[in-house]
């Protein structure tokens, strides 16, 4: 897939820092190796084979040594163009762009067919490899530990990734293939804050999220972003499970883009697998400064998008609706024109209190469009990082005061005091009221749509509340 001119993919953590990838057959423990040493839970684990489908990258630490961490999907034998063998063509391109390769057996299963066809493979394409035992806690995994050293890849290391037992055997194996890590870049790092800590801030890249129902696209337009073929497409639907993230730049902006795992309706979620998948997606959603939900262009704007979009509103990220397949609309204008009508309604009946939210049409399968997402995604996140200064704010006050003076409470005029805005991401406003309870939230929603239309604050979210101002007399003894 051919990378456009308005962005140059660079997938991973910089290269200068050495690749670890973990690989292995199905449900040895490859992903709680990786949350092990990446110190979170990066991945999702689960006694399902098979969890791990796209290659996911994290910075890890083990004593003094950092590396890039790679973890993959579990080997398959099989051919074609199966779910299998294009994963097992993903774990392949891992262990070519790797350092070193962390292969992990299960040493309570013993050495299996499998591993010894993989070992081979190995054996034949990575000059590094380091053989780890994985499950050895306790006296079970003695005779898998034994076994291993059969595989022609050296000693083997005995490990428990769900325990942390032999993180010290690993970091001893590992400092023979890496370098570990200078002091005075440590040091440089533990001083690193100070005043330029708000100006490293400001220069972190803008984490975009990918989200929607499954099968709509999500993973196809992140390769189409990027230019090249990163995470895992195909017909099946639910392929991605993980949340994958891919820092690249645009325009010489830096990104971070998440792709994420399709999210059905809670009443249609019966496995625990899904059920974490989709609660990885809730939790990227929160961290996230834009998040793009991905429709389909045959079925635009079903109660499950309407769903996600709430969600993302009510977090206040900044939000984009972006419809795939619109290639598919293209032979019927008039059902196109109804089918967009539609989607329009139903965002202004359903989100009142985010107006204009911006509409993205476009198809990741060809490139088409695709172009016109990125500038959308950057304007709203400059309004969503929005301040408006204080006195041209309450300027403004004053004159909404006048236009549409505020009701009556307890036979006396509401004095709209002072506003300010307090944040950004989102825009948040403080008012101050004589008397708060009396307001209503009607003209407080006036108010809401005057700033968003006179401070041009359009398809994000606004948060206005409302504090009452302190009796400067409250609490003087009264002279007599």
């Amino acid at each position: 897939m051919p990378s456009g001119e308005d962005g140059a993919a660079t997938t991973g953590t910089p290269r200068a820092a050495p690749r670890v990838a973990i690989v292995g057959r199905p449900n040895v423990g490859k992903s709680t190796l990786f949350n092990r040493l990446v110190g979170r839970r990066r991945a999702i684990v689960d006694d399902t084979p098979g969890v791990t489908r796209d290659i996911r990258e994290s910075p890890a630490q083990l004593g003094d040594l950092t590396f890039t961490l790679l973890d993959t999907a579990g080997w398959e034998t099989k051919g074609g163009e199966t779910l299998e063998a294009r994963m097992r063509r993903f774990t392949e391109r891992a262990v070519d762009s790797a350092d070193v390769v962390l292969f992990l057996i299960d040493a309570r299963a013993g050495i299996v067919p499998l591993d010894e066809s993989f070992a081979s493979w190995l054996r034949r394409r990575a000059s590094k490899v380091i053989v780890i035992a994985n499950k050895c806690e306790g006296r079970a995994g003695q005779q898998g530990l034994a076994e291993a050293h059969g595989l022609g890849l050296g000693a083997p290391v005995p490990f428990s990734a769900e325990h942390g037992e032999g993180l010290s055997d690993l970091h001893d194996a590992l400092i023979r293939h890496i370098a570990a890590a200078p002091e005075d870049e440590d040091e440089g790092a533990e001083t690193a804050e100070g005043p330029g800590e708000d100006e490293d801030a400001a220069k972190r890249p803008l984490l975009l999220a990918i989200v929607g129902r499954p099968n709509v696209g999500k993973s196809t337009l992140l390769n189409r972003l990027i230019g090249e073929e990163r995470v895992l497409t195909g017909p099946e639907a639910g392929i991605t499970r993980d949340a994958i993230r891919v820092d690249w730049q645009w325009r010489g902006r830096p990104v971070r883009l998440v792709d994420t795992a399709g999210m059905r309706r809670r009443s249609r979620i019966e496995e625990k697998l899904e059920a974490a998948s989709v609660a990885d997606t809730l939790d990227t959603i929160r961290l996230a400064d834009v998040v793009v939900i991905v429709l389909d262009a045959a079925n635009m704007a079903e109660k499950q998008d309407l769903a996600v979009a709430g969600w993302v509103i009510e977090e206040g990220r900044a939000l984009v609706i972006a419809v795939n397949k619109t290639d598919l609309l293209a032979d019927d204008q008039a059902a196109a024109s109804r089918a967009w009508r539609k989607l329009a309604d139903r965002l202004e009946a359903s989100f009142a209190q985010v107006k204009d939210v911006p509409i993205v049409g476009f198809s990741a399968l060809n490139g088409r469009g695709v172009e016109r997402l990125m500038p959308k995604v950057f304007e709203t996140f400059d309004i969503w990082n929005k301040r408006v200064p204080t006195p041209r704010l309450n300027r403004w006050l004053r004159e909404m005061e006048i236009l549409h003076p505020p009701p009556l409470a307890k036979g006396r005029r509401i004095r709209l005091r002072f506003m300010t805005q307090i944040k950004i991401r989102p825009p948040t406003f403080v008012l101050s009221v004589s008397q708060p309870e009396g307001l209503g939230d009607d003209y407080l929603r006036y108010l809401t749509n005057r700033l968003r239309d006179d401070f041009g604050l359009p398809g994000v979210p606004i948060r206005l509340t409302m504090r009452k101002p302190s009796n400067p007399y409250a609490g003087r003894r009264r002279k007599t």
